[in-house]
């Protein structure tokens, strides 16, 4: 259903796997679970008005809150959560801060370049990144596992990024109470995942997102919760180039937990 519902969060860990490398796939599969092909075409419809809304920004500011649960000690799961503010100007500009929580983390991309900067460590990894913000998203986390959870929201097309491999889509209701507005509820699902969305009933700005996933042992939950929007704002010029790396230590574009090659720097 797209990187959305697929991916996990920049900096967030994958859903969990088999208990052992050997253990034979048994994650369980819409078939399996009995579900069959229903999309109904008023989930659709809202789904395509959300997706029409975005693709038609220039730009867009928001705010992206995301909790993610991880097992602890005692078997039940515990939240996590980080924020990030981000601008996106189409069809190649996109900035990313994350201040909290856990260590701060930038990330710029101007169409050319892709950077990101931790302030706290004055650690900056560069790469050269493709002419769009979709390849670019495939880009850095080919090379160096970055994801962001609003992924499907940026992209040219956030319609075909969540549609493909639909098998159910139907309409919850209505909420009153998240966002602070009138949204309607949307429920979808694949092969590996359920969604649901909140989406605004006049405005199609998408305010809240939640995942689970049919193989993840405890069912844990991947929320994000989306405010402050701006659609076809001003962006001051510079915005999206990388601010504070001078004297930063330049560490390679690479995942976090790849092996360092002979002669790169710790």
């Amino acid at each position: 259903m797209g990187l959305l519902l697929t991916a996990c969060t920049h900096g967030e860990p994958a859903p969990a796997k088999p208990a052992t490398a050997t253990a034979p796939d048994s994650r369980p599969t819409a078939q399996d679970l009995g579900l069959r092909v229903e999309l109904e075409p008023k989930a659709l419809e809202l789904l395509k008005a959300m997706s029409t809304r975005l693709a038609a920004a220039r730009t867009m500011k928001f705010t992206a809150v995301a909790t993610y649960e991880s097992p602890a000690r005692t078997g039940q799961p515990l939240a996590y959560f980080t924020r990030s503010d981000v601008t996106v100007q189409r069809p190649n500009q996109l900035r990313v801060l994350t201040p909290a929580d856990g260590a701060p983390s930038d990330f710029y991309y101007d169409g050319k370049t892709m950077t990101a900067f931790s302030p706290a460590s004055k650690l900056v990894a560069v790469a050269p990144a493709p002419p769009t913000i979709d390849a670019m998203l495939k880009a850095a986390y080919d090379q160096a596992a970055i994801y962001f959870p609003f992924a499907d929201l940026i992209v040219s097309d956030p319609y075909a990024d969540i549609a493909d491999g639909l098998k159910v889509a139907f309409v919850v209701g209505q909420s009153k109470v998240v966002g602070d507005t009138t949204t309607d509820v949307i429920a979808v699902a694949n092969d590996t995942v359920q969604g649901q969305l909140w989406i605004g009933a006049k405005d199609r700005l998408p305010r809240l997102f939640r995942a689970t996933f049919f193989h993840e042992p405890g069912n844990f939950r991947h929320v994000v919760v989306l405010s402050n929007w701006q659609i076809d704002v001003p962006v001051p010029p510079g915005t999206f180039t990388a601010a504070g790396t001078a004297g930063a230590v330049q560490i390679p574009f690479a995942s976090p937990d790849a092996k360092p090659t002979q002669g790169s720097k710790p």
